[in-house]
């Protein structure tokens, strides 16, 4: 009644793929907190560290597309909250250097992780106006909400839905939050 060998050959598979998600799990925790790492770093402007970390998480990146290749790895939650994380602090160094919101070139990356990680930049950004209006540099502060609302006026764009959706109302109410900055530091004025 049942193909012996169909099953032996299915239970190897599944072995197979179940040490492979192993393996992505454990390399891709490595991912997202060295990415978290960078984010730690940027907000004290520890940049020499930030890029040490980014460049780690790059490569870590780079290696596990090339081991399992990109089709296997997005089967896996772990590794896409990880290139999500990864986007979310590159973005972030890239807003800190003075540079812009733009592709990310040599590492593969889906669609999902790289909206995902630009809507979480906003939170990020809001976090970084926080700490400098409370340090009084109100200039910066005008800075960080041009950028938020230079990503916002594209991200409005897209019929985002799904899981994105929340990450881009979390971003619509991170403009929110910088309007209410700005606000606040005009009533102090």
């Amino acid at each position: 009644m049942i193909n012996k060998k169909f099953i032996q050959k299915l239970k190897k598979d599944y072995d197979n793929k179940t040490g492979e998600r192993r393996q992505i799990i454990s390399l891709s925790n490595i991912i997202l907190n060295d990415s978290k790492r960078v984010i730690f770093s940027l907000h004290r402007s520890d940049m020499k560290r930030a890029v040490e970390l980014l460049n780690n998480a790059e490569k870590a990146l780079n290696n596990l597309g090339k081991k399992f290749g990109y089709a296997r790895l997005n089967e896996e939650g772990a590794y896409k909250a990880a290139a999500e994380e990864y986007v979310e602090a590159k973005m972030f160094y890239r807003v800190m250097t003075g540079k812009k919101v733009d592709k990310i070139s040599k590492i593969e990356l889906s669609v999902d992780s790289l909206l995902g990680g630009v809507c979480d930049l906003t939170g990020e950004l809001v976090r970084k106006a926080i700490n400098q209006a409370s340090e009084g540099n109100f200039e910066e502060v005008k800075k960080i909400k041009k950028a938020i609302n230079e990503i916002m006026a594209e991200l409005v764009e897209f019929d985002i839905t799904g899981y994105l959706r929340t990450k881009f109302d979390q971003a619509k109410t991170n403009l929110r939050k910088i309007e209410q900055i700005d606000y606040e530091i005009k009533l102090r004025k």
